[in-house]
């Protein structure tokens, strides 16, 4: 039997809405406290970290909860992917607060004992996303999404440029390790900085372009005009992530 875009939530759609909205909360109200606090927004340690990963993190969640609703994949796996996908979530969000509030780098900080364990907690934990997402990703492609016309092509071309964002991320992750372990600590704070705008980027396409989709699918536009829309408005978003990825190469 065939499945279908259900629209009511089950109760897994309901706690990842929940806790994305929750992160999302969480990095608002690191915004109040770094206007009241004051101090640095860029560099290792400042409380940019917690409002950008708490909104970016809370997006994400809700968006990949939402689009997932499209992929033809049995309930049973999409809702343990998504659990695991949510708490995996608050993890990274979580570790990056403490360090936060710390005083301290929440990535690659190898000084102390504690401060290695979330540094290397927080880079398992993004491995467990890379394979969570790839998962989806690879479910995307296998069978043709549901949905409305461009919604396919929306949802195919989402998950494919967050792979980049993904790939991008591991990098970061990977030379910063290296250099830190290798003794160079604030080299390894500074090398990710090339590839910030590739990973930004490319994280948000699975949210902004079915969003594009669902929203052509609610005017009165042909659905050629509808789809010949989607495909611009991807082949734009892929010329913005390869204009980041160009200057990643030319600043690396």
């Amino acid at each position: 039997m065939p499945l279908t875009v259900k629209s009511h939530l089950r109760p897994a759609e309901r706690l990842c809405h929940a806790t994305g909205a929750l992160l999302i909360l969480s990095g608002l109200v690191h915004l109040v406290v770094f206007a009241v606090d004051g101090g640095p927004w860029y560099g290792p340690v400042s409380w940019r970290k917690p409002v950008t990963f708490g909104l970016s993190f809370g997006a994400t969640l809700i968006a990949v909860t939402w689009v997932t609703s499209y992929l033809r994949v049995g309930a049973r796996l999409r809702t343990v992917l998504l659990v695991v996908f949510a708490a995996d979530c608050v993890v990274e969000v979580g570790g990056i607060t403490l360090q936060a509030w710390r005083r301290v780098p929440s990535h690659l900080d190898m000084e102390t004992p504690f401060d290695t364990a979330v540094s290397m907690t927080l880079a398992v934990g993004g491995g467990v996303l890379v394979v969570l997402l790839t998962v989806f990703a690879v479910a995307s492609f296998r069978h043709r999404p549901m949905g409305p016309t461009g919604m396919a092509l929306a949802v195919r071309s989402g998950f494919a440029i967050l792979l980049v964002a993904l790939a991008s991320g591991a990098a970061m992750i990977a030379r910063g390790v290296v250099l830190a372990r290798t003794g160079h600590q604030e080299a390894a704070y500074h090398s990710t900085a090339p590839l910030k705008p590739l990973h930004g980027v490319s994280l948000h396409a699975v949210l902004v372009l079915p969003a594009l989709a669902w929203l052509l699918s609610r005017t009165s536009w042909s659905d050629t005009v509808r789809l010949r829309t989607m495909e611009v408005a991807v082949g734009c978003y892929a010329a913005a992530v390869a204009g980041a990825g160009v200057w990643a190469v030319l600043t690396y």
